[in-house]
């Protein structure tokens, strides 16, 4: 059966969600795992994106291309921000390694490999969505609190906002093509998807970043409650302290 390369598309974006949660909203319990007293253990990610911390493969050669191993050995001898950066930096690197060896294996030819990275390309890196970049990249730009899906929580988020509150309190400063495309580059800080206009999203307090409601489990019912949001990362940081 001939696979296209939307399909190993689907796969590679399976992956890669999986691998983001447990870099940013599932943090505390990757780390946990990550015990320098183990084994040489990867990262995977897997098609239903979620993601397991394991031993790597026995076989050799392996069915897939594996994750950079050893990751759990610099957990406690790096600062833990450049740790989970540089697991980032290389699940990257697997990932792509991953949909190519698919490629080849499914015979794809010139164009079709094209058509693979250009949708790979769309979406930010791990490492982008880790780090923080690929906001900086869309210049920081956050959804306007205005829309209905989103006034849950633009009251603990508009006072540490100012420029959003521009948007919102003047008109004359944006037409709504200006605002839509500033909410299409806006970037979940979660799974690493664009914002939309028909979704929940809710803002951290402490790093600044959106997130898709369902990402981080808050509905916009709950978030009428919350004062201060905190996000899963963020929360987990000050329990450890």
């Amino acid at each position: 059966m001939d696979r296209t390369p939307e399909e190993v598309f689907q796969d590679f974006r399976g992956r890669r969600a999986g691998m983001v949660k447990a870099l940013t909203t599932e943090v505390e319990k990757f780390y946990q795992l990550c015990d320098p007293e183990k084994e040489n253990l990867c990262l995977y990610g897997l098609p239903s994106e979620t993601w397991e911390v394991s031993l790597p493969a026995e076989e050799v050669p392996p069915e897939l291309p594996e994750p950079a191993l050893g990751i759990n050995f610099a957990r406690d001898g790096m600062n833990e921000k450049d740790w989970l950066s540089l697991v980032a930096v290389h699940s990257d690197a697997w990932l792509l390694a991953v949909a190519f060896y698919f490629g080849a294996r499914f015979g794809f030819d010139k164009d079709a490999r094209k058509r693979l990275f250009t949708m790979i390309n769309e979406l930010p890196t791990i490492y982008e969505v880790v780090t923080g970049t690929a906001k900086k990249q869309s210049k920081e730009k956050t959804p306007n609190s205005s829309s209905k899906s989103n006034k849950p929580n633009s009251k603990p988020k508009n006072s540490k906002a100012p420029p959003q509150r521009e948007y919102d309190e003047s008109g004359e400063e944006e037409d709504e093509e200006d605002v839509d495309e500033e909410h299409g580059s806006t970037l979940c800080g979660a799974c690493g998807d664009n914002y939309a206009n028909d979704e929940f999203w809710i803002c951290c307090d402490v790093c600044e970043r959106w997130f898709h409601g369902k990402c981080v489990k808050i509905t916009p019912a709950r978030a009428e409650h919350i004062k201060q949001y905190k996000c899963p990362a963020c929360s987990n940081k000050r329990a450890r302290v």
